[in-house]
């Protein structure tokens, strides 16, 4: 078995967690045994009183993963949360999504694991124990390394567990028996064989290169930590003499503090102005320092922008690091003169003015700018909007940086990821997301792995005092190869992406079992997973790089799917940030609304990739939904409808139980569809429709009257099918419905997803649609024309279909009850004033005369039409005017669009209502 996580909060949950044996037979094979008698709900739903209760139980009985050793696997694996996270929308979108598969797999009978776990993040970690050190007036620098990250240890334990709690107030069903933390022993083992097999391989390798540099962290960070903010800047253009005083050529920067670093000036080689000079070896003589630096040609300098010349700083800008080096300069010459918090160092050369060795970057921007002016070197400052990248977490400008970092030979280890997804061994769901993966993939640059913290995956390699490296798994093993050489191990951390990219796997327990050459038999039976959800957000910083590792020790993908969701944005469409103000908090909503409606919400917005708004009048939309599934569960009871006692569909003879059993036959298959082509909308919508519309709407009101044996066993049967289906969305309210109608063999989350074994009756499904057409046209002609609902009406049908006349006397005693109708008469109706109603190939003629004024009621309905045309047109014309479209702000045209739609049906609407009264 793999080795589980030995801290003894874990082990905890293990012991209190018992499995489930798997049952001999699933209840969608067996005769259920009669239901016993249902406990009475109370009279209102109340999320609050429910969901606490029902997550204790599921997770105390081990029923988020039963023992199901022969069944068929299902794997997903939460992407692990920072341990100094708290639950944000974005976390309650993607764990909603995951909650609801690996639910639906489980109803579907399959081994089903969602492992869980978090992540040590590294930075983000760091940063909040030093900020609660500076709180008492102490700082990280008052300890020894060990000292200091004990008390990351204690941290950890104390607060470090907040966002597990509230993934479970979400109703995640992950296997919390196996929680994984990325520090743990068995998951920092695996951690480390992936480095040193690598740099065995050649794969992992030390060198010299600019870096994204957070002077607030000392610490490299990766180009996808970078966060690129405009900010007002200036362009300052200056003089920088030629060596044989022959005059100057002209440099423009937005960086003049890094001039102390120069080691170049780049010209284009078909730049005609500089041709003489590139032809005679020409120099320049760098102010401030005296230094002597040639002009060489380059392509990066565009003759189009500024003089075309442009300074070279090799060690200090990205660009430039590429143009030294084409000039020959090799990266261990290239001149450094900032030190690890930004401040100014001396360059090899020795030739940095002491005046300002040691100032803050900026500090020296200025002083060098005021220099520059009275020597009279700065020709003009030009006002500029700059791209400037700033550290996400730090919040401070990011300094490219030369240094020695540890890095992955990405482009190599990016191939069969890329070849995978050409193959279809991973399908990418939205498949729009392919061209940004090949995109990336194919200009990966090497990936920097090394990070100058204390807390996290300390890389195992050791330096010698002559500058020789040993990279082992252990001390012993590195001394073994130095020999008799002093070692010091290296300071460095691992960054937090290298460990995490090993989660699909080293979570199941891989490398325990390879020294014998045994399979890990978690491993063996859940390595692929099925499926990986993801923000798109992460898709390079995580998903690209399990794909890299996963492929490259397992010799497998790590996942058959990826699905890629977009953002929670305000209802605005704007992105949420704490500096906006306009963040939703999840548990507040759940705390207002339940958590099923949150869920739901999540489900029916999700329409593949695209992004999420905001909407909180939507979440307790579904928060009335599932209290009209609570009442409509509370009716059933009133009327001795309790849990089935079928699994298969009852036999029914009445068109309305026919015909609702068609209905969930049609809903099955949606469902499946939808969840097959991860169509989360889709799923959310096929049963919302079902359960409001054809259940509680219709259905109910159909049958009301009319509980004979037959009703009440497939009222109870559809009831059963509705928790089951929608029990993914909304685990709570189902699972306590299902607990309420009956004595249950089992809880609902360890039921089986419907099996019908029943198909859609087309005779019974017309007959019943016919009823539904006439009591819903009806109503709205009523309502339309002014009529109480309750009034009791005459209609007539002339030359009626046999199939309407039979659809008529067979259901006489509705049409009564519900569509108010005292008689249908199969003649032409009289002369006068009448309104027309459909239903399927009859047109159903009501006369008006008595009923309501029709003269004051046609005037009524002209003068509406009248005034909802005008506004209509009116709309029609400012959307058809360019210069309203183009200057008039997204949400005004927005409004104006929806206005216009709103008018025109209501126009429609009013139209037609007159021509009801002829």
């Amino acid at each position: 078995m793999p080795v589980l996580p030995d801290r003894k909060a874990s082990s905890k949950r293990t012991r209190t967690c018992a499995r489930v044996p798997l049952l001999a037979k699933r209840r969608a094979m067996t005769d259920t045994p009669a239901a016993g008698p249902a406990a009475a709900l109370d009279k209102t739903f109340d999320p609050a009183q429910i969901e606490a209760k029902w997550y204790q139980h599921w997770e105390g009985e081990g029923l988020f993963r039963p023992e199901r050793p022969d069944a068929q696997p299902f794997t997903i694996v939460n992407p692990p949360p920072n341990v100094t996270g708290s639950l944000h929308i974005g976390h309650a979108l993607d764990n909603t999504l995951q909650d609801i598969v690996i639910r639906h797999e489980r109803l579907k009978g399959k081994d089903a694991l969602w492992v869980v776990g978090t992540d040590h993040a590294g930075i983000a970690t760091q940063m909040v124990v030093e900020r609660q050190m500076e709180a008492k007036q102490d700082k990280r620098a008052n300890y020894t390394r060990e000292a200091f990250i004990e008390k990351v240890w204690e941290w950890k334990a104390e607060s470090g567990g907040t966002i597990t709690g509230q993934l479970r107030r979400l109703g995640c069903s992950m296997d919390w028996s196996r929680e994984q933390f990325t520090m743990d022993p068995h998951f920092t083992k695996a951690v480390v064989k992936v480095f040193v097999d690598l740099h065995k391989q050649g794969l992992i390798y030390r060198d010299k290169r600019l870096v994204n540099w957070d002077p607030k962290f000392r610490t490299a960070i990766s180009d996808l930590e970078v966060e690129t903010r405009e900010t007002n800047g200036h362009f300052w253009h200056i003089k920088y003499p030629l060596s044989d005083g022959s005059g100057h050529i002209h440099v423009a920067t937005t960086r003049p503090e890094t001039m102390l670093a120069d080691m170049a000036v780049a010209v284009n080689p078909e730049d005609e102005r500089y041709k003489e000079l590139l032809a005679r070896g020409a120099t320049v003589t760098l102010p401030l320092t005296g230094r002597e630096i040639p002009i060489v040609a380059d392509e990066h300098a565009d003759p189009e922008l500024g003089s075309g010349a442009v300074k070279i700083t090799p060690g200090h800008d990205f660009n430039d690091f590429e143009v030294g080096k084409r000039a020959g300069f090799k990266a261990g010459d290239m001149l450094n003169m900032l030190d690890a918090d930004a401040h100014v160092c001396q360059t090899q050369d020795g030739l940095v003015p002491s005046q300002f060795i040691g100032m803050d970057r900026f500090e020296a921007r200025k002083a060098i700018v005021e220099w520059l002016e009275n020597d009279g070197l700065l020709e003009k400052v030009e006002d500029r909007v700059i791209q400037t990248p700033y550290g996400d977490r730090s919040g401070v400008v990011i300094e490219p940086w030369l240094t020695d970092q540890w890095y992955v030979d990405a482009q190599t280890l990016a191939g069969p990821p890329m070849e995978a997804v050409r193959s279809g061994a991973i399908e990418i769901v939205p498949k729009s997301w392919e061209k940004t993966f090949f995109n990336w993939m194919e200009n990966i640059q090497p990936w920097c792995v090394s990070r100058q913290l204390w807390w996290g995956h300390r890389i195992p390699a050791w330096f010698s005092e002559d500058g020789e490296i040993f990279v082992a798994e252990t001390e012993e093993e590195a001394q073994a190869q130095a020999g008799n050489k002093k070692l010091t191990r290296d300071e460095d951390v691992l960054d937090t992406w290298f460990s995490s990219a090993l989660w699909p796997f080293a979570t199941l327990g891989w490398p325990a079992n390879e020294a014998d050459g045994s399979d890990a038999p978690l491993l063996k039976k859940h390595y692929p997973n099925d499926l990986l959800v993801s923000g798109f957000d992460i898709l390079f910083f995580w998903d690209a790089r399990m794909a890299m590792q996963g492929i490259h020790f397992m010799k497998e993908v790590p996942w058959k799917r990826l699905y890629l969701h977009g953002l929670v944005r305000a209802a605005d469409g704007q992105k949420m940030s704490k500096s906006k103000g306009n963040v939703v908090d999840p548990l507040g909503l759940i705390d207002k609304y339940g958590a099923d409606a949150l869920r739901f919400f999540m489900a029916a917005m999700e329409s593949q990739g695209r992004d999420v708004k905001m909407d909180e009048k939507r979440v307790e939309g579904y928060r009335n939904f599932a209290t009209k599934l609570w009442n409509a569960a509370r009716f059933c009871q009133s009327n001795g409808i309790v849990a089935s006692t079928s699994v298969a569909a009852p036999k029914a003879t009445t068109a309305v139980n026919r015909w609702i059993i068609g209905e969930v036959v049609e809903t099955v298959a949606l469902l499946d569809k939808a969840m097959a082509d991860l169509r989360f909308d889709a799923a959310a919508n096929a049963i919302y429709h079902f359960v409001w519309n054809q259940f509680c709407d219709w259905y109910i009101e159909l049958i009301k009257g009319s509980f004979d044996d037959e009703t009440k066993a497939v009222a109870g049967w559809v009831l059963d099918q509705i928790l089951v289906m929608l029990h993914p969305f909304m685990p709570f309210v189902t699972e306590e419905l299902w607990s309420k109608m009956g004595t249950r063999e089992n809880d609902l989350i360890v039921a089986a997803w419907p099996a019908p074994d029943a198909a859609v009756d087309a005779e019974a499904k017309a007959e019943v649609e016919w009823l539904i057409a006439l009591i819903g046209n009806l109503r709205g002609a009523k309502s339309e024309l002014g009529i109480a609902p309750g009034a009791r009406l005459t209609a007539y049908v002339a030359d009626p279909s046999d199939a309407t006349r039979a659809v008529i006397g067979r259901n006489s005693a509705a049409i009564d009850r519900l569509a108010r109708l005292d008689a249908i008469h199969f003649e032409a109706a009289p002369a006068g004033a009448a309104m027309q109603v459909g239903a399927g190939d009859a047109t159903l003629a009501i006369p008006l005369e008595g009923v309501i004024d029709i003269a004051a009621e046609k005037a009524r309905l002209e003068k509406a039409m009248a005034a909802s045309v005008k506004e209509r047109d009116s709309l029609d014309k400012r959307l058809g005017n360019p210069a309203f479209v183009e200057k008039a702000k997204p949400e005004a045209i927005e409004k104006a669009r929806a206005d216009h739609a709103h008018h025109s049906a209501e126009a429609e609407r009013l139209a037609a209502a007159l021509a009801r009264l002829g």
